[in-house]
């Protein structure tokens, strides 16, 4: 819940929620070990401290920040694996649709209403909160029901028509998890884990440089940039059909121009052809 919270943000909040969380703990630490009435009950307390006693807390940081790093990119790239696997199959669908002998202009249309629907409708329900469209659903079934007639099999074959429902089949499920992914949540406990470590990594920080204040100063000011920068960088990675790098419908508009294109060249092939120095007139057919 709170990862959510912060990941629907505006970037500008996003990033300035975690420099408020790093300034908040180095405060803290520069306090304790300035102000006059904490500074000797610091120093008594951490007398005998070695920096390489912190060095655990460094590394757990580090495996940790690479394991949520790894697995927001992860989806990131699965994201787009999925959308591409759904591009693919909606073009395989349309050339089988056009290969064959039979008129199978009602699936090529299906094929289209349902690339329509989910650039149009489903994508921006994906990005608020990965809701599904209905209209994307009810398109999708449209077009498995014109599949699943048997009289497909007569009209264009069974190999023909066993591929096409193979195609439709691979596209359906592509579709499924692109909605999976979309609608899948965060996970609150790794990301508290992080910011725990680096609060601690704070404080390490802080007490191996508390009797220099511009050392500890810098190396907070330091640490605290490069973990910002970090944690900004994974959390927009995050959720892949939302946010300022989330993936768009791009290779499915590809697909939509390739059939809108097959569409205009047979009705510019019905037209007319005019006559040879008629002035452009079309010819009577």
């Amino acid at each position: 819940m709170l990862l959510g919270l912060w990941l629907d943000q505006p970037m500008w909040l996003m990033v300035g929620l975690i420099i408020l969380f790093f300034v908040i703990v180095s405060g803290i630490m520069i306090a304790i070990t300035a102000l006059p009435f904490t500074r000797p009950t610091f120093l008594r307390v951490v007398d005998g401290v070695v920096p390489a006693f912190f060095s655990s807390i460094s590394i757990l940081l580090a495996l940790l920040t690479g394991f949520v790093a790894n697995d927001a990119w992860e989806r990131q790239k699965q994201g787009a694996h999925v959308v591409e696997k759904e591009r693919a199959n909606l073009i395989a669908a349309f050339d089988l649709s056009i290969e064959t002998a039979s008129n199978m202009a009602g699936i090529r249309q299906a094929l289209l209403t349902y690339t329509e629907r989910v650039i149009d409708d489903e994508w921006a329900k994906m990005a608020n909160g990965g809701q599904s469209s209905e209209s994307a659903g009810a398109a999708l079934s449209g077009l498995m029901r014109i599949l699943a007639d048997p009289a497909l099999t007569s009209e264009a074959g069974a190999v023909a028509h066993t591929a096409l429902m193979t195609v439709a089949m691979t596209l359906r499920d592509a579709r499924g998890e692109r909605l999976a992914l979309s609608a899948s949540k965060e996970d609150d406990s790794k990301w508290l884990t992080l910011l725990f470590l680096a609060a601690l990594t704070l404080v390490s920080i802080g007490m191996v440089h508390g009797d220099k204040h511009r050392a500890q100063v810098l190396t907070l000011f330091l640490f605290s940039a490069a973990m910002v920068v970090t944690l900004c960088v994974i959390a927009l990675h995050e959720r892949p059909f939302d946010g300022p790098l989330a993936i768009g419908p791009g290779a499915l508009e590809r697909a939509r121009q390739v059939m809108l294109a097959h569409q205009a060249g047979q009705i510019g092939g019905l037209a007319p052809a005019p006559l040879p120095g008629s002035g452009g007139q079309p010819v009577p057919r």
